[in-house]
């Protein structure tokens, strides 16, 4: 049972003392209303789109059931990010460290863990996080799958590469391999998601797009996301590989996000999405966006 509490901030005062949303997902009830005909998928996003990345990881804690319910019903991101590792049992669970060292009250790696002990762990908000948030156990990937799938788009990275073949059978057994980013650093573990039926999602450092050519990925790659502090070129090289969606991480101003914007990127994985969302989008001057020609 995840208890939310308060939340403070500009736009986030009408959300204080709220009770989390009733949803329900796979064997939990009716399909949620959002579903139609099926559950909401990739192509229903919009043509610019803002990312929680960890659920918004300088507004609420990250990765947390709690922080993905408030990112959930405030509304100014339409993805929600979150990181997945295995336990020594097989179980996938959501957090980004390989140990609990950062953001529980435990210590030690998570592979040594199963789930009975999982169950034992507490998440530890950062201290910069605004509002007070009570203890909670952190989830596990079924939880949130079953908590949020087909009610908004989910990106999904699997931290851990042997992981791949459990995380689609849960994705594929709920019906929501359109739903479902797979994110993964390695290009290797990008075509396997995509052999798999997944929708894939490689990400990139600065360094490494200095040297990489994406082009080369366009085949099985759905969406390339793409260090913000990445050169202009090495963005614009991104924007014009043929991967249908470019967007770039992680982004915290709204400086930033206008000047990846401005390159061509068709979105932002942000861990502020509500300071983003209160500042409209400004182009910068003498930028012209990638692939677009004279005078259009």
């Amino acid at each position: 049972m995840v208890t939310w509490i308060t939340l403070t901030g500009v736009g986030l005062a009408g959300l204080a003392g709220l009770t989390p949303p009733a949803l329900t997902g796979h064997g939990g009830g009716p399909a949620p209303l959002e579903w139609g005909t099926g559950p909401l998928t990739v192509a229903s996003l919009p043509r610019v789109v803002q990312v929680a990345h960890r659920g918004g990881a300088r507004e609420v804690p990250e990765n947390s059931m709690a922080g993905l319910t408030a990112a959930y019903a405030r509304g100014t991101a339409q993805v929600l990010d979150l990181d997945t590792r295995m336990l020594g049992d097989g179980t996938l669970v959501v957090l980004h460290d390989a140990t609990l060292d950062r953001t529980t009250d435990t210590h030690g790696p998570v592979r040594e863990l199963r789930l009975a002990d999982w169950r034992k762990v507490r998440v530890r908000p950062e201290g910069r996080v605004p509002g007070t948030w009570r203890a909670e156990r952190p989830p596990t990937v079924a939880e949130v799958l079953d908590r949020f799938g087909g009610r908004v788009v989910l990106m999904l990275e699997a931290k851990d590469p042997q992981s791949l073949g459990a995380l689609a059978g849960l994705i594929r057994g709920r019906g929501l391999a359109r739903s479902v980013f797979v994110n993964s650093n390695r290009p290797e573990v990008a075509r396997r998601a995509h052999g798999l039926g997944l929708v894939t999602q490689l990400w990139r450092s600065a360094e490494q797009l200095r040297t990489d050519r994406p082009a080369r990925w366009a085949s099985y790659v759905d969406l390339l996301d793409v260090d913000h502090k990445a050169r202009d070129a090495d963005l614009v090289r991104a924007v014009r590989s043929g991967i249908p969606r470019v967007w770039a991480h992680t982004v915290v101003t709204p400086a930033q996000r206008d000047r990846v914007l401005a390159l061509g990127c068709n979105g932002v994985v942000t861990d502020a999405p509500g300071r983003l969302a209160r500042h409209p989008v400004k182009r910068p001057k003498g930028f012209r966006t990638a692939g677009a020609e004279p005078g259009r």
